[in-house]
């Protein structure tokens, strides 16, 4: 397909960009611990002007190293000395002739005091951010006066390192946003009370950097279209706010939405629709003569064509897209669509982030390890020589695809008739239907690559030996944990529930385990059936991110309940029995339906026979080497056949 609009040349004030698809701001933790631009995260940004974007803004980057850091290995602003590795990062991104803004970021309440030293955090007012939890201090007039030199300094450090504009990130709560917003500016100074105090701060930023930047230095400024607050920010003040801001002379709005204090709406998981925010970016871009840039939680090429056909948006944001595939625009002006890793809505992104730890994709093994593991890293010696992979799971089919890119001949087989493996199960459950065209996507991409798939041949070691293989790659998945427990023989597996293996009766539905198939299975049957899902731990949902895991556990409350610290340890004719893993007290729930959910362990079929065959040239990959969740199985894959 062509997309005449995404791939048509725009502009942000006198600065002319390439094409319409912006790489919007995305912490990502991968400077130096000094806050300079190092090796990593030039690469990180190379990459992603490789694929195709016309313009990049970076991280979240530090104005004031007192207060402001907002991540470990955050960028940072604060000093000259970040000047001469600025300029690489900048001369890395130009080489591909895609434009690069620095965002100038401060916090504000939404950071905790461990990452600035202990210090209380401040704000605008002292306003708790919930979601942190710590009470921040109100800056007194003098410090905002200060704050504003800074963000200043910033604009200026960037100017001087080649950096072509910078961008203000008044939006998702953060300290701008804090002066923005009724919600958090309970202020009776000039910065505070009417509408013009509460943009008065940001103003004075803007006209700081005219001062010491020039009429020309591209200003972009990151406001929210709502806050989704009671007495935040709405969509009329949004654009108040926009056309305000076009008096002062920037050179476009790029729109967001959503706080802290407001959840998901910032960085929204899978069961957020394509699309759902146009409507914030498309009513300001109404109003506004000046370029609007927005993030709509876009996929697909064909859904950013739409939004730039329609005129709801300048420039389209494509954020955690060009995350899990940063090809994501030079393979939609190839037509190749089906070749993009389509960004899942797991989270898994930011849940890394929250750890203290640099950015990761479950879909893209190479995100955050690009110095390390780029395709220009690959030891391209595989010299046509034979390497079978048993097993078309995400182990597999990466395991198989990056040694394909080795120039090793790659055969891989798998025993069902088509690949993926519980991939393809994951994708049942509501909101889940971005897995499906990540496993159509690998199927893509292994043809692609040259690999031979044999599909329903149940592979052994003699079959594999006959091919000539040198080495096998095991990634035949895992099998479901079956404690020996009394009637356990009468339950049935979440694998065989959404394969429709086995049939769910009656109204009381219990599923055992809480964590992430047991709560995607019980929000796939809890419109039909009252469900308890028994967990032992005091918290469900495994590793997924808490957004996640408050949406399920809602939806499953609907009609049914979550039991935590609960041990199965009887199934009983209509009935389960239960202990509390504290007191032992033992309880019985009406159970039509036992469901087990309670993980997996390795499955490595004819292992000796194969060992036997190939020495240590057995390499297991996935769950075959260790159960986890599908991150785990492109990582494991990736890796072993990258070092292989």
């Amino acid at each position: 397909m062509s997309y005449t609009k995404l791939f048509e040349p725009g502009r942000l004030g006198t600065l002319e960009l390439k094409n319409r698809i912006v790489m919007p701001a995305m912490g990502c933790s991968l400077a130096e611990s000094t806050g300079e631009a190092g090796a990593r995260i030039i690469k990180y940004y190379a990459e992603r002007a490789k694929g195709g974007a016309g313009l990049i803004i970076t991280e979240i980057t530090r104005v004031d190293d007192e207060t402001g850091v907002g991540t470990p290995n955050q960028l940072s602003v604060t000093n000259t000395h970040m000047i001469a590795q600025l300029s690489r990062l900048a001369e890395a991104v130009h080489a591909y002739d895609t434009k690069i803004f620095v965002q100038l970021h401060h916090p504000g309440n939404q950071t905790p005091s461990r990452l600035i030293g202990g210090k209380q955090p401040v704000s605008a007012s002292d306003v708790t951010c919930k979601v942190i939890g710590e009470q921040p201090r109100a800056l007194t007039t003098e410090e905002v006066e200060g704050m504003v030199k800074k963000f200043v300094t910033g604009a200026v450090i960037a100017q001087k390192a080649g950096i072509d504009g910078v961008e203000i990130h008044g939006a998702h709560g953060y300290l701008v946003s804090q002066f923005l917003s009724p919600h958090t500016n309970k202020r009776t100074d000039k910065y505070g009370g009417s509408f013009e105090g509460r943009m008065r701060f940001v103003t004075e930023i803007i006209m700081g950097i005219r001062a010491y930047c020039g009429p020309k230095f591209p200003i972009s400024v990151r406001i929210n279209g709502n806050d989704y607050l009671a007495d935040g920010i709405t969509e009329e003040d949004a654009i108040a706010q926009a056309k305000y801001l076009e008096k002062l002379g920037i050179n476009c709005i790029n729109v967001s939405c959503g706080t802290y204090d407001s959840g998901a709406t910032i960085i929204e998981p899978n069961y957020f629709a394509e699309g759902w925010k146009r409507h914030l970016a498309a009513n300001i871009r109404k109003e506004v003569s000046i370029p609007v840039i927005a993030v709509c939680n876009i996929k697909h090429p064909a859904f950013a064509e739409e939004m730039l056909e329609a005129g709801d948006v300048d420039f389209v944001g494509i954020a955690r897209g060009m995350l899990a595939d940063p090809c994501w625009g030079a393979k939609a002006r190839a037509g190749q669509d089906k070749l993009i890793r389509k960004c899942i809505g797991c989270m898994e992104c930011f849940r890394i982030l929250n750890d203290g730890l640099p950015l990761g994709c479950t879909l893209n093994p190479v995100l955050g390890r690009e110095f390390e593991y780029g395709d220009e890293k690959l030891n391209k010696n595989g010299a046509g020589r034979t390497v079978a992979v048993v097993g078309g799971g995400p182990a597999g089919m990466e395991a198989a695809l990056t040694l394909a890119k080795r120039g090793f001949k790659t055969i891989l087989f798998e025993a069902q008739p088509c690949l993926g493996g519980t991939v393809n199960l994951a994708a049942v459950p509501p909101h889940k239907g971005m897995l499906k065209e990540f496993v159509e996507t690998m199927e893509a991409q292994l043809a692609a690559a040259g690999v031979e798939v044999r599909t329903g041949v149940c592979a052994d070691a003699e079959t594999v030996k006959s091919i000539g293989a040198e080495a096998v790659f095991i990634a035949a998945g895992g099998k479901p944990v079956l404690p020996p427990i009394p009637g356990i023989e009468t339950a049935v597996t979440a694998e065989d529930v959404l394969a429709g293996k086995a049939e769910v009766t009656g109204k009381n539905v219990v599923i055992v385990g809480g964590g992430v198939t047991g709560l995607e299975t019980a929000e796939y049957l809890v419109g039909d059936h009252y469900v308890t899902v028994v967990e032992m731990l005091d918290k469900v949902g495994g590793n997924l991110y808490p957004s996640v895991i408050m949406h399920l556990a809602q939806e499953i409350m609907k009609n049914g309940v979550i039991a935590k610290g609960k041990k199965l340890t009887a199934v009983g004719e209509g009935s389960v029995t239960v202990a509390d893993t504290k007191t032992g007290e033992e309880a019985s729930i009406p159970a039509d339906t036992v469901i087990l959910a309670m993980g997996v362990r390795p499955n490595r079929p004819d292992l000796e026979a194969y060992k036997a065959a190939f020495g240590d040239k057995v390499i297991l990959v996935g769950d075959s080497a260790k159960a986890g969740q599908i991150y785990d199985a492109l990582h494991s894959g990736h890796d072993k056949a990258f070092v292989y």
